[in-house]
Parts: structure tokens; sequence; C-alpha cells
């Protein structure tokens, strides 16, 4: 029997989460909507003086291309000072630990990715990057990014409700992304993780002299800090290279549990905050209740998957507490799996489990959440593309009943579905051709295991990097001038394109006259466009996606397990 006493955490925790989740999500709907709100007395003096400062008028409102050049314009500068100060680290202060400046390939890869919301790392963070790189460098980006994610989920949802063509005002929706969410619910979390035992120190390491000899030194760092705005911003870089597994990142059940509820907390808000600020609020029950399905269905297959492995049930090997190969072992098998199908599905990427060890079911599980990328997805840009689902969703059933489609009293036309169906092929494609270049070419070298496994490890590595996951299984050999390059370029790829089609799509609608609900309109606050969605969600993702993992996690599973 698996042991199962800790389920009850399990679902108390996911209650929490959307107990706080509906809470914050009327709080940002205030926010963003120039509403009165808690932090009004401390932040508006201090977001008038910055907005002066920046030369930033916040009452310009911004068309769909001025709020993306604004946009790209910022991330492009957080990405050149991340990679000089990674180049040059070497010479700067705050590097007790005599961390050599990064290779121009492996410090592009790395401002890449912690721009783009990726965090993915090719090298041993705590050896390997400076302090100064990552309080100044690293842990500015996963605010940037952040931020940057639910400025765009804002303007998205203002397209539904605007008809003047503008979607807000970038720069102040950065602003309040930074000072009204991101900095106080972090500064919380830290509080929190530092109550449960997590560093927190600007001391970058301590020497201990074990009773049995010899001396031993242990990185340290502003862990807590760390901590809170990677789960809460999806984020999912470690400040140790085993991340969620190393006990000083994640000490306990206490740090797991609330590292969950951060991973979650801005991802679930996002359907309450849309369904107010388009004044709409029963339309956030479809959306929340296909988030709830889709990843709950995610964790029941994790922890049956994870059970057991079939191909040890004949060599007498105890199982009982499931299948624990590269688990930690101070968590529980629902402990565990909860962690890491919150951190695979809401894009943040952590992992307190070897990945490469997991069963075949268990990685189809952990592929299937990054390929849909929408349940619930990272912060801001997660819930911008499931509304992009809704809008496919919504074009098709209007199609086949042979109504005009409309949503929320927009029409859904050419130019919307152009952007929508190359947000939705750009993935496979991001994912496929690096994939196959690196076989044809042979451009990947491993540690070992099978041919299934070892093509897994690489379509993995691809569709983390596409997805912004920042996950990976360990027996690649991925920092190399082909991968750092082609994760770049995927990374990119993977964060931008979606990101302009949602400003695009938000942009149009926004300049469309309103259309109002007929008797032929699709009516989305209802309990069959939820099983509609949820099915038509599922459908795409698997035209576009199990050939594939024929080829890995099924092939792997066939030819004899991890």
């Amino acid at each position: 029997m698996i042991e199962l006493s800790t389920l009850p955490d399990v679902i108390l925790t996911i209650l929490l989460v959307i107990f706080l989740a509906r809470a914050l999500g009327l709080y940002l709907s205030k926010v963003f909507m120039g509403r009165p709100s808690l932090l009004d007395p401390i932040m508006v003096p201090f977001e008038s003086a910055l907005m002066r400062l920046m030369g930033v008028d916040p009452d310009h409102q911004m068309k769909w291309k001025e709020y993306a050049v604004a946009l790209l314009s910022l991330n492009a500068a957080g990405l050149i000072f991340a990679f000089l100060l990674l180049t040059f680290q070497g010479g700067l202060p705050l590097n007790s630990l005599g961390a050599p400046g990064m290779s121009w390939d492996l410090a592009l890869h790395t401002a890449a990715s912690f721009t783009t919301n990726t965090d993915f790392q090719h090298y041993v963070p705590e050896q390997q990057v400076s302090l100064l790189s990552s309080m100044l460098g690293l842990l500015v980006l996963m605010f940037l990014s952040a931020a940057t994610g639910i400025s765009v989920m804002v303007a998205f949802t203002r397209g539904f409700s605007r008809r003047d063509g503008s979607i807000g005002n970038f720069y102040f929706d950065v602003t309040q992304a930074f000072t009204r969410v991101l900095l106080p619910l972090s500064v919380l979390g830290a509080l929190l993780f530092i109550l449960a035992g997590v560093p927190q120190t600007l001391t970058q390491s301590v020497t201990i002299y074990p009773w049995t000899g010899g001396a031993q030194t242990i990185p340290l760092g502003p862990v807590a800090a760390w901590d809170g705005i990677e789960f809460l911003g999806t984020n999912g870089g470690g400040f140790y290279a085993a991340n969620a597994a190393n006990p000083l990142q994640n000490p306990s059940a206490v740090t797991n549990l609330i590292s969950v509820v951060l991973m979650l907390l801005i991802p679930f808000a996002s359907p309450f905050m849309f369904s107010r600020m388009v004044r709409r609020e029963q339309e956030a029950r479809p959306l929340l209740a296909t988030i709830l399905s889709i990843f709950l269905l995610g964790l029941f297959l994790m922890i049956f998957f994870q059970s057991s492995n079939p191909f040890l049930a004949s060599t007498g090997v105890s199982q009982s507490g499931g299948y624990l190969v590269g688990a930690e072992q101070r968590f529980t098998l629902p402990e565990s799996a909860l962690f890491q199908v919150t951190s695979i599905y809401s894009n943040t990427g952590a992992t307190s489990m070897a990945l490469g060890s997991l069963t075949p079911g268990a990685q189809i599980d952990l592929f299937w959440g990054m390929f849909l990328q929408c349940v619930p997805g990272g912060d801001g840009t997660g819930f911008g593309m499931l509304l992009i689902n809704v809008i496919l969703a919504i074009f098709v059933g209007g199609l086949m009943v042979g109504r005009t489609p409309e949503y929320l009293g927009n029409k859904i036309g050419k130019h919307q579905m152009k952007w929508a169906a190359v947000t939705i092929l750009s993935h496979p494609f991001a994912i496929l051709i690096p994939t196959a270049i690196t076989f044809v070419f042979g451009l990947a070298s491993f540690s070992g295991g099978t041919a299934a496994h070892q093509f897994t490890v690489v379509l993995y590595e691809f569709t983390s990097e596409s997805a912004n996951n920042g996950s990976g299984m360990s027996s690649l050999n991925d920092n190399t001038l082909f991968f750092n390059l082609a994760g770049t370029i995927v990374m990119l790829v993977g964060r931008y394109l979606p990101i302009i089609a949602m400003l695009a799509i938000g942009g149009s609608l926004a300049s469309t006259d309103p259309a109002p609900p007929g008797p032929g309109t699709l009516k989305t606050n209802s309990a069959t466009f939820t099983i509609y969605l949820i099915l038509f969600i599922t459908i795409v993702t698997g035209l576009l996606f199990l050939p594939v993992l024929v080829m890995g996690p099924f092939a792997q599973g066939a030819l004899g397990g991890p």
C-alpha cells in the first residue's frame, strides 16, 4: 500500500490555494482597474515618484504594438545586463567562492533563460554563479519575467472590455506588478521560509569539521529570498543544483507545501481577476473548472504511475511506499507528486525528484503538462494561453453549429484566429525541429540509458525550454555550444511569440465594435462549455504531440522502464 497518510494535507493545500486565489484575484482586479486597494497609502507615492523619474505618463494608454515594443525593449535590456554580469563576474565583487566568468554561450543561455521565466540551468549554481550575479542579475530577472507575464495577462484581458484600441501602459503595469503583487508576496513567502528553517544570509559559505575528520564547505546565501520569488514567480531555477531536493532549500514537508501554495497562487487567481475585469464574474467558473480538472487528473496520474514499477514486481523488491527511486525520502509519494505536478503544470520547473528516474507513465504525465502550458501555466502567460484555447474552441464550435463565433461580446474573426493558430503551432515546431537536428547530426552526448530514454531526455530538454518550464533530466550533457544556442532560440521563441500574439489579439478585440449576444451565441459560463473546453484542449494537444511521445516514453516503457 502507498503511504497515503499525507493525502489529506495535499487536499487541504489545494483548497487553501483556491481560497487564497479568489481573494488575490479580487485584489488584482482592483489594482489593475485603478480602483482603491490595500497598499495604496504606501505604494501610490512611491509609484508616482518612480513614474516621474522614468519620464512615464501612467495615463498614456498604448496600442498593442507600442505595448509590445516597450515590453521587448525592457526585457532585452535585462537580458544584456545579465549577460555582461555573468560574463565578467570573475573580476567583480561579492565573489568569495571565486566563480569565474561564464563562457559567452553559457552566459547567453543563462541570461535568456531567466529573462524568459524559464530559468533553465546548464551550470551548477552554487559553484558557478557569484553572489553579485545571483542578487543583482538573476534575482532581478526573476522579478522582471514574472512581472512581464502578469502585465501581458492584464493587457490581454483589457482587450475584451475596451473599445478604443488601447490595452494599457506597459511601464505602469509592470511597475504595479512589482510593487503591488510580487514584492509584498515574495517578502511574505521569504519570511515563511526563514521561519521554516531555510537559510537567509549574505555569507557565501560556511566550513564545518565533522567528528569523523576533514572539512566540508557548505554553500549559503539568500536562499529564502530566492525561494520566495522562485516559486511565486513560477521561475523554478534553484539556488542549488539539486533545487527543491536540497534540504537547505526545501528542508521539510512544511516548506514543500509553502512552495506549492506560492506556485499556484497567481495562476489560480487569474480566472477570478479576469472575470472581474470583464465584469462577468460567472466566467471564472468554467476557466477555473478546466484548470482544476486537468490539474487534478495530472496529480492522480502521477501518484498512480509512481505507486509501483511493474518491472520490479517480479523481483520481490518492496514498493510499499511507491516507486521512490529518485525521490526524496523525507517526503511521502503524495507530497512529492503534488510538488512535482504543481511545478511542471505551472511551468515553474523546480524539481524535488530526479525526473529521469521516474516511471515512463509519470514522465508522460509531466510532458503533458508542458504541452498544455495552460493548466494553470506560468504567471500571466499561462492564463493567456488558456484564453487562446478558449478563442480557438469557440471558433471551432461556431463553425460546427453555423453561428458567428462570439466571446464576451466580441466577435472572433480572421485576425484573432491567425494569431491563435500561430501560437498553438509554434510550440511543436520549437520542440520538434531542434530535437530532429540533435539526432540527425549526432549533437548529443549522454551518461547512459537506452536509445528510447536518450530520445526522451532530448525531447524533454526542448519541451521544457519551449514551454518556459526550466526542468530537465540529468543524463544529457547540455552545456555545449549547440544546446546553449539552440536552447536560447527555443526559449525566446517560446516566450515572446505567444506574448506578441496575446497582445495582438487583445489589441484587435479592443478595436472592434461590440457583438451583442444572440440566440446562437455559445454560453461559456455553463457546464457544457466547460466539458467541451476540456475535451478540445486535450484532443488538440494529443493530435500535436502524441506521435512523438511514442518514440520516447512509450517506447521506453515497452523496453523496460526508466
